[in-house]
């Protein structure tokens, strides 16, 4: 399966080098610790905070909180996914099917909510980390996606880089 990933030229792709390195697994922690704490929360001071808002505060709340866990509900796939892939538990036909599962683009922010300014802020902590773990896995997913799409057969891509380099420092 490994060998798969290799590229044309017999060097390693990103994506299996970014899957077995220890940034994947520190986002992979990342990832999965803040799931971990969002429940905690959720079911612990979350609740208590909750209690304390008025009904625009509880209503933004509420919002908020399920947009959150749909996130990192999200977020969570799509690293467990990207760990099987690397583990070879999944064929291509599977990688594909369980791929089109995860949807990275329609978990950020949202719209904002009327009374909002009122959550907790054990809440928007949580919010704000996630969004800039979205957004760093939004970033790692397409260049996986782009390291994934071969290179034509008569393209050389040590002379590619050289003509663009030569475009870039040419005098004008």
């Amino acid at each position: 399966m490994r060998d798969k990933r290799r590229a044309a030229e017999g060097t390693l792709s990103f994506y299996s080098a970014f899957q077995g390195s220890d940034q994947f697994e520190k986002v992979f922690k990342e990832g999965m610790g803040l799931v971990e704490e969002t429940a905690n929360y959720l079911d612990g001071q979350g609740r208590v905070d909750a209690r304390a808002l008025d009904r625009p505060g509880a209503i933004a709340y509420a919002t908020e909180s399920m947009r959150l866990t749909t996130r990192l509900m999200q977020l969570a796939s799509w690293l467990l996914l990207q760990r099987a892939i690397v583990a070879g538990e999944l064929q291509d036909d599977e990688q594909a099917r369980e791929k089109s599962r995860v949807n990275l683009a329609e978990i950020g922010a949202g719209n904002p909510v009327p009374g909002s300014e009122a959550m907790p802020d054990g809440l928007r902590e949580l919010v704000s980390r996630s969004l800039r773990l979205h957004e760093r896995i939004v970033v790692l997913d397409s260049m996986i996606v782009k390291a994934q799409v071969p290179a034509p057969a008569n393209e050389n891509p040590v002379a590619n880089q050289i003509n663009r380099l030569a475009r870039a420092f040419a005098t004008r």
